[in-house]
């Protein structure tokens, strides 16, 4: 009797280890993987930065997804953005971008402004519900020309104009200078012409920020005029330049020179004649 005790124990044991090994074995612990359940692959920049207006994107890879679904959650206000590849939002500018049987869930955030900023969470329908949460920073990157917003400078001399950007996304673009409206394309020397030089060129460097310098060379009375940087992710920036003759300065600096001494000058006068008038009344 003892006997048919320990047998039925030993079976039942035996039928729930059955029951345990076809249990892991659909949930892909044997047959040589670790897991079939699905998982963020971490190796994704997830603290992202970009200009107002330059697209944004935000890359969620999911592997092992198998029948399950990925969400983009704006964290703000639990907003559903996207499900799938469907969007759920009214604003045409966000879009899930998914090339067929990627693992790579992308979204896309069109035309970014200031209000975007903030945590994006890509979420799978698993049991717990998993996630993982991007930061999207936008920012207004701002150009700034060092110069005066009106110089002035001397006929025949070199102007150089130097405009800054320092804040912005890693890819800063490049920079356009224009004179009121018309791009300024610095002229080519032809083939034949080899030493001749333009008057105008421009340098572009890029550092921890961009910086454009546009110089000109002898500057002439035509050179005046309203000169704009205009960056590709910035907003742009400009100064009036006035070209003037040589004499104009001189003279400017020698009225503002001989004004201060003249003031004083009376000053001084009219103090000392109404001390000796006082003196006298004294007397």
């Amino acid at each position: 009797m003892e006997n048919a005790r320990e047998l039925l124990f030993l079976g039942l044991l035996f039928v729930a280890c059955v029951g345990a090994v076809e249990t892991y074995s659909n949930e892909g612990f044997l047959n040589g993987n670790v897991s079939t359940y699905p998982y963020f692959e971490f190796n994704v920049p997830r603290n992202v930065t970009t200009a107002v207006g330059q697209t944004a994107f935000l890359h969620c890879r999911v592997e092992q997804l198998g029948d399950k679904a990925v969400s983009w959650i704006r964290k703000r206000d639990l907003h559903i953005l996207t499900a799938g590849i469907l969007t759920y939002t009214s604003d045409q500018r966000f879009q899930v971008i998914r090339p067929d049987k990627s693992d790579n869930w992308t979204l896309q955030i069109k035309f970014p402004q200031l209000r975007d900023s903030g945590v994006y969470e890509c979420q799978v329908n698993t049991e717990p519900k998993m996630s993982l949460p991007f930061r999207l920073n936008v920012i207004e990157a701002k150009a700034r020309i060092l110069e005066a917003s009106d110089l002035h400078v001397k006929a025949g001399s070199l102007v150089t104009l130097t405009c800054v950007i320092n804040q912005g996304p890693h890819d800063l673009g490049t920079v356009f200078w224009y004179k009121g409206s018309e791009i300024i394309q610095p002229a080519q020397p032809h083939v034949n012409d080899a030493d001749t030089v333009s008057r105008v060129t421009v340098q572009n460097q890029w550092t921890d920020g961009l910086t454009s310098r546009l110089h000109i060379t002898s500057a002439h009375l035509s050179d005046s005029g309203n000169y704009s940087c205009v960056p590709t992710i910035a907003a742009p920036t400009s100064v009036n330049v006035h070209v003037i003759n040589g004499e104009h300065p001189a003279a400017m600096q020698h009225g503002n020179k001989n004004t201060a001494p003249l003031s004083l000058s009376l000053h001084c006068t009219l103090v000392y004649s109404i001390s000796v008038f006082i003196i006298k009344h004294i007397r």
